[in-house]
This record gives C-alpha cells, structure tokens and sequence, in this order.
C-alpha cells in the first residue's frame, strides 16, 4: 500500500465517524490544476472528544498504530500525530488544527471535492478552498523557498484564469494574506499572477 492509499483510507474513515477534517497542501490541489505526479497529503483535524476512540476502532492492533489517547493528548497540546499501518510500514500525519490557528478561517470555508485514489476510485472529500490552498503554499515557499510551491500555484492560476476551475480564486483574500506573510510572498504572488497571465494568453492566440 502507498503512503496516499494509506491516506485515502483515514480520509474515509474521518468521513465515517463524522470528524471535522480539511485536506490541504499538493493533494487538495489535485481539484484545482496542480497536476503533478507526486502529492504531499496534509490532513488537518478538529477532532472531538468522541472521535479519538471512533477513529482508533477503524485501525486496530496488531495491524495498526492508533492510541487514542495518544491522539488525544497530542490534540490538547497541538502536536502532529500519526497512524501506522505496520504490516506496509506506511503512516499518515494528521495535523491538529489547535496546531494551526491561521487555518481556523480556512476551516470553516472548506468544501466538498471529487478525488481519485491511486486505484482509479473516486471518492469525496473535505478540502481547502483554492485560496487557502495557495496561501497555505506561500507560507510554505515563505519557510523553506522550495521551487515546487510556485510551480503548484502557477498550475493553479493557470485552470482558474483558463475557466476550467468550478471554483474560482479569490484573488483579494490570497493578495491580503501574502501581504501578511511579507514582502516577498507578496511579490511572488503578484510575479505568478502575471506569468499565468502570459501563459494564458499564449494559450489563446
């Protein structure tokens, strides 16, 4: 099983027990235009006090790695936690939104997305907003200046400026968070509006 099966299957298993969740990063991408072939799954939760045992039950021992009071305790203190899946030696990260609180509004604006697994199955999920999406990648190129960020955000631009995209960008709530972020958020941000721009028009001539 790969580490996105492996991921896919906590997400079904969030849906089950009805634990409010988010897919952000690469993978909540997919819907939007980034289509690169490597996905980084961020999964951020807000789980409550009856989800910790629920979603300990969906991946129980010997197989699985799913304490819940281990997820509860991490949850309290706002610290990363996983699941493992020991037989594939594969584990997912979950991320307490306590964790995160820049993500609260995000939270609350996300929605409901078709995906497709690596088998070929679609399936629905909970998934940021395209702007978040893209705010959640400049803070990311902010800290570490990795090339994929841009990359992702310009793909995304590109589906959305093209018509492709159901839901469109909200380009004043991605230009106010990057002013926040800083300066040079801000001037990536606009140099990849107008390159996708470019590229757009390019594409129609």
């Amino acid at each position: 099983m790969s580490s996105v099966s492996f991921y896919v299957e906590i997400v079904h298993a969030l849906d089950e027990i009805g634990a409010p969740y988010m897919i952000v990063g690469a993978f909540g991408g997919y819907a939007f235009g980034i289509s690169r072939t490597t996905y980084d799954i961020d999964i951020l939760v807000d789980l409550r006090s009856q989800d910790f045992d629920a979603l300990a039950d969906r991946f129980p021992l010997p197989r699985y790695y799913a304490d819940p009071e281990m997820m509860r305790s991490s949850t309290e203190m706002g610290i990363m936690f996983n699941i493992i899946d020991t037989n594939e030696g594969v584990k997912a990260d979950l991320v307490p939104l306590r964790r995160e609180p820049e993500y609260r509004l995000a939270f609350e604006r996300r929605i409901r997305r078709e995906f497709i697994d690596p088998t070929g199955t679609t399936f629905e999920a909970w998934v940021a907003h395209p702007a978040d999406i893209i705010v959640g990648k400049l803070r990311a190129w902010q800290e570490g200046q990795s090339a994929k960020h841009p990359v992702d955000i310009n793909s995304m631009l590109v589906f959305d400026l093209s018509g492709f995209s159901d839901v469109p960008i909200d380009f004043d709530v991605v230009s106010k968070e990057a002013a926040r972020i800083g300066p040079e958020a801000l001037e990536i941000w606009k140099q990849l509006i107008n390159s996708a721009k470019s590229e757009v028009e390019k594409r129609r001539k």
